[in-house]
């Protein structure tokens, strides 16, 4: 960050730049301060990187939750989080958080942010206040680039599809408990997770028009019309393909990192490799639009 964004002091727009992270997904936007109000022609500059490169990376950023809360909302009315723990006196932010005695983290199997509502998020605004020393990167990965890597006959079927997502395995009264699970004061409101949302399983980009692969391990039940054999092999298959490294990205997070990630567009999975160590986040959800088939 430059010296005039830490003295508190207007940018020039000329001075904000996006830098490529990886090869499919990601760019770091440089020389912006977001705990003050975005110029429109900022606004555009960030806007249209997070429709390109699916997730964007800002580093040494110190935001208040009112600051969060202003950025968030440049982009969209924010979506206030009915199973995550919110942060006191801030419904809207909602904390990932993983104390030093917990086992399991939030968000370790690959998957993207609400696609179990009707209107599924426009992305997430995830800002780091807390981090261990070594481990609790997140992985990105493109969706888009997934589904132009396969075959043009898979592509033609995959557009005739829909597929079924649900809170109800994930956050229901009655999902199933994993090993060593420690989840009391993070997860909660488990008698809301009702939720049951058909989606075409080839989206078009509300924003760049892209195709975009729109199915994820942790929240899609199967596919509409198939039976459980048919769906189970077909979807295996596409996460398979999602989880090859050259479609992805990993982040390092430190103290003031904000990633702001589209969730049309994008998977992600946060590494659990730091026991013993707090990690503190605080996430913004903002809300999307109906999703149309490709």
């Amino acid at each position: 960050m430059t010296m005039a964004a830490k003295k508190g002091k207007s940018m020039p727009s000329s001075q904000v730049t996006v830098r490529r992270a990886g090869a499919q997904v990601g760019a770091f936007i440089e020389n912006v301060d977001l705990s003050r109000p975005l110029a429109d022609a900022d606004f555009a500059i960030i806007r249209q990187a997070l429709a390109e490169h699916c997730v964007i990376f800002f580093r040494d950023q110190e935001l208040s939750e009112e600051q969060h809360i202003a950025l968030a909302n440049r982009f969209g009315r924010i979506n206030i989080n009915r199973f995550f723990t919110p942060v006191p006196g801030y419904p809207q932010i909602a904390e990932v958080r993983k104390e030093p005695h917990q086992r399991s983290n939030i968000g370790s199997i690959w998957h993207t942010d609400h696609s179990y509502d009707v209107n599924p998020a426009l992305g997430s605004v995830l800002y780091a206040r807390i981090v261990p020393e070594i481990g609790g990167d997140t992985i990105f990965a493109n969706m888009g680039a997934v589904f132009d890597s396969l075959s043009p006959g898979l592509q033609q079927t995959l557009q005739g599809l829909r597929a079924l997502h649900s809170t109800r395995h994930v956050f229901g009264k009655d999902r199933p408990k994993t090993p060593g699970e420690d989840r009391e004061g993070r997860i909660g409101n488990v008698e809301l997770a009702v939720q049951d949302t058909v989606h075409p399983v080839v989206i078009r980009h509300p924003d760049s028009g892209r195709k975009i692969l729109y199915v994820n391990p942790d929240f899609t039940v199967g596919i509409e019309g198939w039976l459980p054999g048919e769906s189970k092999a077909l979807l295996d298959y596409l996460y398979a393909q999602a989880q090859r490294p050259d479609f992805q990205y990993r982040f390092q997070w430190k103290k003031g990192s904000l990633a702001f990630w589209d969730n049309r567009a994008s998977w992600h999975y946060a590494l659990n490799d730091y026991h013993g160590h707090r990690r503190l986040m605080h996430r913004i959800t903002i809300e999307g639009v109906p999703l149309t088939a490709a």
